[in-house]
């Protein structure tokens, strides 16, 4: 993998565009050091936040890959030609540890449209689990840009099996943005092998290399949702 913040994958025909924001000293790597920091992120009203922030950040670099086109607005004293964005965004997530970053995605995209999607991990009996989608709010994707939030990318499974059902319900959008904050090779790989390739761009604050038994990425974080919003049952 390059070490520039935009790179082709590897040995593939068709590669999958990854952007790597790490790759690029900012002030995301603070938030990034203190959503790791076993120290730092039990405070979960501040990783909430750096969620969030870090969704800002993202939202913005993707802003720039967006179509623009010319408005004039009416000044005090004159008026100004400002290009703004021509696409029609729709933010989508996955219940419940996207939501602090989803929203850092909506303070920038404020006018955007939004999909929610509520996906469960179930265990077998074999030690494995399989992943279902419980419940799914969207509206029209038909030639519109879609931003699938997550901020972890393990597997990958979640994230497709999501990105099928906004797909079936609300039509194919004309490209798909995939961002997470920690990405895992295995759920980059993942993506690559079933999103469309032409039409699919993926965005990760980092990307680590190794994936646990139960599927949690290393160093990674721990479990998103528990740290922002309280262990489940």
């Amino acid at each position: 993998m390059k070490n520039d913040l935009s790179s082709n994958r590897q040995n593939q025909d068709n590669p999958i565009m990854l952007h790597t924001l790490s790759h690029e000293n900012t002030i995301l790597n603070k938030f990034i050091a203190e959503i790791r920091d076993k120290r730092i992120q039990t405070d979960s009203m501040r990783f909430r936040r750096n969620l969030e922030r870090i969704g800002e950040i993202t939202a913005y670099e993707i802003s720039k890959t967006l179509e623009y086109a010319p408005k004039v607005v009416e000044t005090p004293l004159g008026e100004a030609s400002v290009e703004m964005i021509a696409d029609k965004v729709v933010v989508a997530t996955i219940l419940r540890a996207g939501l602090p970053f989803h929203q850092g995605f909506l303070n920038y995209f404020d006018d955007s449209e939004n999909a929610f999607v509520s996906a469960y991990r179930k265990s077998t009996k074999d030690g494995k689990f399989k992943v279902k989608v419980e419940y799914i709010s969207c509206g029209e994707l038909e030639d519109k840009v879609l931003l699938l939030v997550d901020p972890m990318l393990a597997t990958g499974s979640s994230l497709v099996l999501a990105y099928n059902a906004l797909v079936e319900r609300g039509g194919q959008p004309k490209h798909t943005h995939v961002a997470a904050i920690i990405a895992s090779e295995q759920g980059v790989d993942y993506v690559e092998q079933n999103m469309p390739r032409q039409t699919t761009t993926v965005w990760a604050s980092a990307v680590d290399e190794e994936l646990t038994s139960r599927m949690y990425i290393v160093p990674g974080i721990g479990d998103a949702g528990d740290l922002a919003y309280g262990a489940k049952l």
